[in-house]
């Protein structure tokens, strides 16, 4: 019997390291793919990164696209789940924004970096693109409720584009906080249902943009 509860206790730490592992190894690709994109992220990268064996990727994953598709259902889907409508293109900016600075979701990240590459990844990167844009379209009581979501999606990225990617000053450097609120500020036009908290310290989000 004690020959069994040392086995099960073996076996138990086993477990415990490979989801240590796991989560290791998906956090380090979360990172790589958001700071370089799928293409310019090698397995070799990620593997360092977490400390693991690049064989250990393989056998937790099975290939490096595989990886990207479940980063990204972690983090976006994650999202999706268990946030409300009316906040959604609020935390998604404030994450993109962040530039992982606090730990949070990088899903958009890694989706303007890894723009353009493989069919596959394309059309991973779509299909996330579509489930934000279903859940804001909510927002609107319009018959062009689908299209003012594409709209307010494309903005979000095209925010994104010039941050993260281009690195366009003064949005380059400028404070998370005061960008939600100027955007929030003029957001109301396109979603009608989008919530007005006035978050913005300076009121700069109620200077008379968002009138219509």
């Amino acid at each position: 019997m004690g020959k069994t509860s040392q086995h099960d206790t073996v076996r138990a730490h086993h477990r415990r390291s490979a989801r240590d592992t796991r989560l290791r190894l998906l956090d380090a690709a979360s990172e790589l793919f958001a700071e370089r994109g799928y293409e310019r992220t090698t397995v070799r990268d990620i593997a360092a990164r977490a400390g693991a064996n690049q064989a250990l990727l393989f056998r937790y994953f099975g290939s490096k696209k595989a990886l990207f598709g479940e980063v990204m259902a972690r983090g976006g889907q994650e999202q999706l789940r268990t946030t409300p409508a009316g906040q959604l293109f609020d935390v998604a900016l404030r994450g993109m924004l962040a530039g992982g600075r606090t730990g949070g979701d990088r899903s958009l990240e890694v989706c303007l970096r890894s723009i353009g590459g493989s069919d596959e990844i394309a059309d991973a990167l779509r299909g996330l693109g579509e489930e934000y844009a279903e859940v804001l379209a909510t927002l609107s009581p319009s018959d062009n409720g689908p299209l003012r979501a594409d709209l307010a999606l494309s903005w979000l990225l095209g925010i994104g584009l010039m941050r993260v990617v281009v690195g366009k000053e003064p949005l380059a450097s400028a404070d998370p906080d005061t960008v939600s609120a100027l955007v929030a500020g003029a957001l109301g036009n396109l979603l009608e249902g989008l919530p007005v908290d006035g978050s913005a310290e300076d009121g700069s989000a109620g200077d008379g943009s968002a009138e219509g």
